[in-house]
């Protein structure tokens, strides 16, 4: 892996240590810490249980800066002054070389220390992943028009844009405009341990989801989908849900108004290899995504992957792939579920080939690349937009 004349001090800010940015930035943060960096992560302390807990006791060996939490909140409030004073602080006493921020929040709290410090004539590079985040507004409604007037406003406070697929790269050249930073695609990776097929247990279900518990995530359109996909096929299924979140009481009660109880059930977030021992098949029924970390670990633990058609994910699955639905369209949903539960060979003959698979989605890749933009912007190179 490349690196500058001297280890550089990294700062990774986000809100919410939960999903996808969460596994970015620990994988990021390991990668590097292995090179001879020095790394830190600040977030909010106010969100994320006891799961998350046990992932920031595994990743403490690799942040040399350390963890820092503090509130922030999910919205734009007037409590966001208070929580970016406490941050100015506690990066002004980690001097780091680089800020980079990933999701809204943490875009705007990395890019506007950043250029606080720059006042003072310490030099930091500000970098922004969006990680879907904003991307998500509809540009004509209100919100939308502010969310992303803001974000072409960063633009001014920011060094570089790194963006995890080119779906979410083309979404915010059209919802915000054609960056003006130096801007890069670097697909999201994995570890080369998580390249190993995932045995399913003999007791396992049919169906499987895993991920946040909330309407964005699509669990509603999977508990639909999986009671149409049982009448497509004939007979009785199994489900399970894998995570936590804010509307898990109301999936329950559908679950059971459905008529499910017995042969759909939840449980809590785990590991996201031990939730595959459980099924053959792992479904994605998100309404919006941008490159989530749900289908590489799947596809990578040997599993059948269906998602709805959002995002990064055809990227990876293959624009063309028969295991792409109509998202938040439940009948079409069920229609692959019951095709891959009732067709011999469709895994091998939908999913993508590993050797492809792993040579374009590997966390080692994905590190390297974010290193030599590192290296280019604090050593005051004039980096390509490519």
């Amino acid at each position: 892996m490349q690196t500058s004349d001297r280890p550089l001090r990294i700062l990774h800010c986000f809100r919410s240590p939960v999903g996808g940015i969460f596994r970015h930035v620990r994988d990021l943060a390991e990668e590097h810490s292995k090179a001879g960096h020095e790394v830190g992560i600040l977030c909010d302390s106010s969100t994320g249980g006891s799961y998350e807990d046990r992932l920031f006791d595994q990743i403490r060996p690799y942040l040399a800066l350390g963890l820092t939490r503090l509130p922030i909140q999910r919205s734009v409030t007037p409590s966001d002054i208070a929580a970016l004073w406490h941050s100015y602080k506690e990066i002004k006493s980690l001097r780091p070389d680089v800020l980079h921020g990933h999701g809204a929040k943490g875009g705007a709290v990395a890019r506007i220390i950043g250029s606080a410090l720059r006042v003072n004539r310490y030099r930091v590079a500000r970098l922004y992943s969006p990680h879907g985040g904003s991307m998500h507004f509809n540009r004509h409604s209100l919100a939308g028009q502010f969310v992303l007037r803001l974000e072409r406003l960063q633009e001014r406070l920011t060094d570089a844009l790194v963006f995890v697929c080119n779906y979410e790269q083309k979404t915010y050249e059209t919802k915000v405009g054609k960056p003006r930073p130096v801007a890069r695609m670097i697909y999201n990776g994995i570890a080369d341990g998580e390249f190993e097929t995932v045995p399913t247990r003999s007791d396992s279900v049919d169906l499987l989801y895993i991920g946040m518990l909330r309407d964005l995530k699509g669990p509603d359109v999977f508990i639909e989908a999986f009671a149409k996909a049982e009448r497509l096929v004939g007979r009785p299924l199994t489900a399970l849900l894998v995570g936590d979140g804010p509307d898990r009481d109301r999936y329950e009660k559908l679950i059971v108004q459905s008529g499910l109880g017995r042969r759909a059930n939840i449980l809590p977030a785990m590991k996201a290899r031990d939730a595959f021992t459980m099924s053959r098949i792992v479904v994605v029924p998100s309404r919006a995504e941008s490159m989530p970390y749900i289908v590489l670990e799947a596809l990578a633990g040997g599993k059948t992957v269906i998602a709805s058609r959002v995002g990064g994910i055809p990227e990876v699955l293959g624009t063309e792939s028969q295991a792409l639905a109509a998202p938040g369209d439940p009948g079409d949903l069920a229609r692959i579920m019951a095709t891959a539960l009732t067709t011999p060979g469709w895994h091998d003959a939908v999913m993508p080939r590993p050797e492809a698979f792993r040579a374009a989605f590997s966390a080692k890749v994905m590190a390297e690349n974010v290193l030599k933009l590192y290296c280019e912007l604090v050593r005051g190179d004039q980096p390509s937009s490519h």
